[in-house]
């Protein structure tokens, strides 16, 4: 895509967001968006030319965990929860794509309203609750995805069924590892969504070692990373880290979404209208960054960092790159930058390689 087409899209975006997409409730939103993504790569003239423009460039890739990722750059989970639409998001430009979370058992998720924009702070606030169709109905989405030669990295991100109690999370665990391991390029645990009762217990180190381990055991060798909240300690951390390590985990990932609510622009009271949930976004960055420190000074060279939280421009992924991710997620300023947002920063990052003689 021409830089002259990319800022019309662009701008074309902005101004149906502000005109249509910011006047809409924010969940129907993203299904009109979905759809359109899924379409896509049905529609082989269309999907030919954008997959050409969108396209990561080589000096990008990086092999890790034994996987060699196209570029540095996917999507983080929570966008597509069933994997539905994998293909599309690799032809704009996504290296990996994270699908999930996904549970044992099929789930609405909490009632609605459940999905708040922040659009002041580009930022967002969900308690969607994990509302997927279940581990054997992704399965075989998965089986089928994983057929497409041209496909990005799938990620599967696991987590907790609600109606399971927490003594029992390890079982439910291991029922979706076992029916999407065979599928997944790697597995994420998740165990630090706030939007699942008793859930962020499971990072206290008596309950999440013998998750991991079993889980770990059950994946076999399809890599196997947990993925921690932003509101942890500095001691939490280093000993979830250092958990990874020791238990032979392939990485982690830093971070969630954030139960903190400071340094908003929205007004307080709005804001505390919304009620509980995630808060994801620019918002965040800072202490994303912070958490990625911490996590890189805390486990070896070679282990597997993916840094996600707060994630806009092709800088932000530079910054979080020099700060020791391997990889690094966005999604949140998906929503706020459109259809073009992977495309361009690839294109911004295969000329920050050019320019350094990579």
């Amino acid at each position: 895509m021409s830089s002259i087409a990319e800022r019309l899209v662009r701008g074309g975006y902005a101004a149906v967001f502000r005109s249509v997409f910011a006047n809409m409730d924010p969940e129907r939103a993203h299904h009109l968006a979905f759809a359109v993504i899924r379409v896509l790569p049905k529609v082989p003239i269309v999907s030919g030319l954008v997959e050409r423009y969108s396209r990561p460039s080589a000096l990008d890739g990086v092999t890790t965990m034994g996987i060699h990722f196209p570029s540095r750059f996917g999507l983080a989970a929570g966008f597509d929860k069933d994997a539905k639409g994998i293909a599309g998001l690799g032809v704009l430009g996504f290296g990996h794509v994270e699908v999930g979370t996904i549970t044992a058992k099929a789930q609405p998720g909490n009632e609605r309203p459940r999905l708040f924009r922040l659009i002041p702070d580009r930022a967002l606030i969900n308690r969607m609750g994990f509302n997927n169709h279940g581990a054997a109905s992704a399965a075989r989405r998965l089986e089928r995805a994983r057929r497409n030669p041209g496909r990005p990295v799938i990620g599967v991100n696991i987590g907790k069924s609600r109606v399971v109690d927490v003594a029992d999370a390890i079982d439910d665990y291991l029922e979706s590892t076992r029916r999407l391991a065979p599928f997944a390029d790697y597995l994420a645990v998740n165990v630090s969504s706030p939007n699942t009762p008793g859930l962020r217990g499971l990072q206290e180190l008596d309950q999440l070692r013998p998750l991991l381990s079993a889980v770990h055991e059950a994946a076999g060798r399809v890599p196997v990373l947990v993925k921690i909240a932003p509101d942890l300690d500095d001691e939490q951390i280093d000993a979830i880290a250092g958990l990874a390590v020791s238990l032979g985990l392939s990485g982690v990932i830093a971070n969630n979404t954030t139960i903190a609510r400071s340094g908003l622009s929205m007004p307080a009271a709005e804001v505390e209208a919304i009620g509980a949930g995630g808060l994801s976004g620019a918002p965040v960055a800072a202490r994303s960054l912070e958490v990625l420190r911490r996590v890189r000074a805390a486990v070896p060279a070679d282990f597997c960092v993916i840094a996600v939280g707060g994630v806009t421009s092709e800088q932000d992924v530079q910054d979080r790159i020099d700060a020791g991710a391997t990889l690094v997620q966005g999604y949140t300023a998906f929503l706020y930058e459109g259809p073009t947002w992977a495309t361009r920063i690839n294109r911004l990052r295969s000329r920050r390689l050019r320019r350094a003689g990579r």
